[in-house]
This record gives C-alpha cells, sequence and structure tokens, in this order.
C-alpha cells in the first residue's frame, strides 16, 4: 500500500518518465513480504534498455524492472540500496523529506 504523495507528486513523476527522463518518486509504503521497510522509492523510464542501463551502474539486474502496460516500468528501491542510490543521484531529499514527517519534524 502506498501513500505519502500527493497526486501532484505522482502526475510531475509519470511527465518526467512521458519526457525520456529517469524518473524517481519516493514514498512510504507498507508490504508485509518486507515487514521492516517503510518507504520505497520508484526509479521509472519508458525506455527500457536506457532503464536498465541506468540500473546495471548500480548492480540492479535488468529482472528486477518491474514492467507496467501503463508505460510506467521501474525499479523499486528499499532500504540501504534506495538510501546509497538516493544519495548518488543528489535525491536523499525524497527521503529525508518523508522521514521528518515520520518523526514529526519539520
Amino acid at each position: 500500500m502506498a501513500f505519502g504523495i500527493t497526486r501532484d507528486e505522482l502526475r510531475k513523476w509519470k511527465a518526467s518518465i512521458d519526457e525520456g527522463n529517469i524518473a524517481f518518486i519516493t514514498h512510504f509504503w507498507l508490504d508485509e513480504r518486507f515487514p521492516n521497510m517503510n518507504t520505497v522509492t520508484k526509479v521509472g523510464c519508458h525506455d527500457l534498455d536506457q532503464l536498465a542501463a541506468w540500473g546495471a551502474a548500480y548492480g540492479l539486474k535488468k529482472e528486477w524492472i518491474h514492467i507496467r502496460k501503463d508505460g510506467y516500468s521501474h525499479y523499486d528501491l528499499l532500504g540501504d540500496t534506495q538510501f546509497q542510490i538516493l544519495q548518488a543521484e543528489g535525491k536523499l531529499y525524497q527521503l529525508s523529506q518523508l522521514t521528518q514527517i515520520k518523526s514529526g519534524s519539520s
């Protein structure tokens, strides 16, 4: 179950993908398969070869891409991998923002 993002943030993520970019969106997420995780970053791109090449640079396998018929295929980043990639990409603020919300500080 996903929550913690606005419709506008989701729209911007999709628009960035539609423009041919590799796009990032981080949100709260609960899944019983991953009981110690509470956030996920989706990294998407319309061009699956471009997305796979981007992922390979971080040790991600092409088979890990969540293929979507609607064109918003993406990697799901969790835990340490999520933190390390967001930091490397200069997008750690996406995760930090949720951490601040969770802790009640701003």
